[in-house]
């Protein structure tokens, strides 16, 4: 006999366990997208504690639709061995580029990266950083539901060593940093230089060079990384989004260790 009572005390003291385990991280990844949870997977290999926080109710970002809802994604010859790693299979499709079902990608990237010990949290949206004098130290929570309906609910906090900004085109907490802190970030100009129209060659290779620490514990990655830094966008093809998850997870864990 099914007693709904359980059901709802094993799920609300499960989930309550999870969230206070993790108020205290190593890394905090804003955005489960594929550059998020690619650097969750190797952060959490190599033993950090990670967590990540996703404001929508699916995780994979824009890897899910592929190109135009076509659910093939494209990746070039120098990220695939990621996806092998991952045990994700790629099909040949000319010199030097591999297609890839999105639907299999998104699911074996998080599936490897929950294995691997990182803990994904959906429909929590990042309202706010906590600061401590010149550097981030943290993350400032919300239910998405509470930040659509407007409702005035105070957030609460996930206090972390580092974060890393991947929330892609919208680039959502450096923005938070950058209004709130009046701050000079590690760009160009001190500011969010702004997000270019595409050209896949050139927005590939600078969203690996745009992979950095943009200000004392925040860290871009994938498309944050290019919108931060003025470079281009590049579209359904994924391969940078890879490796610039890779990149910042060797960024963090060389900070760190």
């Amino acid at each position: 006999m099914i007693d709904e009572k359980i059901v709802t005390k094993a799920i609300i003291e499960r989930f309550s366990e999870k969230l206070i385990s993790n108020l205290e991280l190593d890394v905090a990844v804003c955005g489960a997208g594929p550059s998020g949870l690619v650097a969750a997977y190797f952060l959490a290999k190599a033993g950090l504690k990670v967590a990540v926080f996703e404001r929508k109710l699916s995780i994979g970002g824009g890897m899910w639709g592929g190109g135009m809802m076509f659910n093939e994604i494209v990746v070039q010859e120098e990220s695939k061995h990621i996806l092998d790693m991952l045990n994700i299979k790629t099909m040949p499709y000319g010199s030097g580029y591999y297609t890839v079902d999105s639907v299999e990608a998104v699911s074996g990237i998080c599936f490897n990266a929950v294995q691997a010990g990182a803990k994904i949290f959906n429909l929590i949206s990042i309202e706010d950083l906590v600061v401590r004098q010149d550097r981030v130290a943290g993350v400032v929570i919300n239910w998405t539901a509470v930040e659509m309906a407007g409702l005035h609910v105070d957030p609460l906090t996930i206090m972390s060593r580092c974060v890393v900004d991947s929330t892609g085109h919208p680039i959502e907490v450096v923005r938070v940093l950058e209004k709130k802190m009046d701050v000079r970030l590690n760009t160009p100009s001190g500011k969010i230089e702004g997000e270019k129209s595409m050209w896949a060659d050139v927005a590939e290779t600078k969203t690996l060079e745009n992979t950095k620490e943009v200000f004392p514990g925040l860290f871009v990655a994938g498309m944050s990384a290019n919108a931060t830094f003025g470079s281009y966008r590049m579209g359904p093809i994924f391969g940078g989004m890879l490796l610039s998850g890779k990149k910042v997870s060797e960024l963090i864990i060389e900070k760190l260790k």
